[in-house]
């Protein structure tokens, strides 16, 4: 007679024959402790169901290694191997391209989650629209000769213009005649101790206080012909 399935030994039967696989009670009692079930009482379950025929069990040492009777299974033939073979290639061929549909939808989704709604659309229009009516705006001063920029602007900038290039020219003589100074007598090749120093010329990226001081002589010529 058949152990009631919510019996510790139906419990423990419905277990082994579920994994159809080698265990030993300590597996099985840490597989079913959400039954409250102490190792104890599976033990007692597992040596009842061997002795009962319900499951099968080899001594390995002291190592007791329980395992559901096989002849309670159907075990397919080699055709009937086969034939399931073919019918899991078909059916992960048809997941797979589940997963492709799946993919290309959510793709799909992504790209209308990121266009624009129609209101956000309506906005980012007049926001453009008002751009271009400012610049417009901007462009017919500028070709009708309006000055955009007042005098006492246009002086504080060019007084800080005109000191910056002071500061700089300034400085280059300070270092020249410092450099001077220190590799008058000096035997290293200069190139390389500039180097070693990690000492850079203007030239060496890319500046030249001389544009810029052109660049203030062309703007003093400027205003001279205003």
């Amino acid at each position: 007679m058949a152990p009631k399935s919510d019996s510790t030994e139906g419990i423990v039967l419905n277990f082994v024959n579920e994994q159809n696989k080698p265990l030993n009670s300590q597996i099985v009692a840490d597989c079913l402790q959400k039954f409250n079930l102490k190792k104890g009482a599976i033990q007692k379950a597992l040596d009842t169901l061997v002795d009962s025929g319900k499951i099968s069990f080899k001594e390995y040492g002291k190592q007791k290694i329980y395992l559901a009777r096989q002849d309670q299974f159907d075990i397919p033939n080699g055709e009937e191997l086969n034939q399931i073979k073919e019918e899991n290639i078909k059916l992960q061929e048809e997941l797979d391209g589940q997963r492709k549909a799946i993919s290309a939808v959510e793709g799909e989704i992504k790209a209308l989650q990121s266009n624009l709604t129609l209101e956000e659309v309506h906005k980012k229009e007049a926001k453009i629209r008002k751009e271009v009516k400012d610049m417009e705006e901007k462009l017919t001063k500028l070709k009708e000769g309006v000055t955009l920029v007042n005098p006492e602007e246009r002086k504080a900038v060019e007084g800080m213009y005109f000191e910056t290039v002071n500061q700089w020219r300034r400085r280059k003589r300070m270092f020249k005649d410092i450099w001077d100074a220190i590799t008058e007598n000096s035997p290293k090749d200069l190139k390389e101790f500039k180097e070693e120093l990690g000492i850079e010329y203007d030239e060496d990226v890319g500046v030249s206080l001389q544009s810029f001081i052109d660049l203030r002589q062309q703007g003093k010529k400027r205003a001279r012909g205003l």
